[in-house]
């Protein structure tokens, strides 16, 4: 299960944007919910951000474990069968 990133139910709030105004015609012509889209690809981008800060900060860690299954191997290699 993934935590929520953001409050879902937050009231919205109005905001100007500039935007190519080809962009806008084509998706208004393709009927794309702007607002929707951009909530939506914002909160993508938050999470990579998010994802990419977490392992910013815990490469020590994961080197040290990926070095260590390196040389001694894992708990249960000995009990796997495939």
């Amino acid at each position: 299960m993934q935590a929520t990133l953001y409050k879902t139910d937050a009231p919205k709030k109005s905001t100007n944007l500039s935007i190519n105004s080809e962009l806008l015609r084509l998706a208004k012509e393709n009927h794309i919910n702007l607002s929707q889209t951009l909530e939506q690809r914002l909160a993508e981008m938050l999470r990579e951000e998010q994802s990419r800060k977490w392992l910013e900060e815990n490469h020590e860690a994961i080197d040290a474990y990926n070095s260590r299954i390196g040389t001694a191997g894992a708990f249960s290699d000995g009990l796997r069968r495939f």
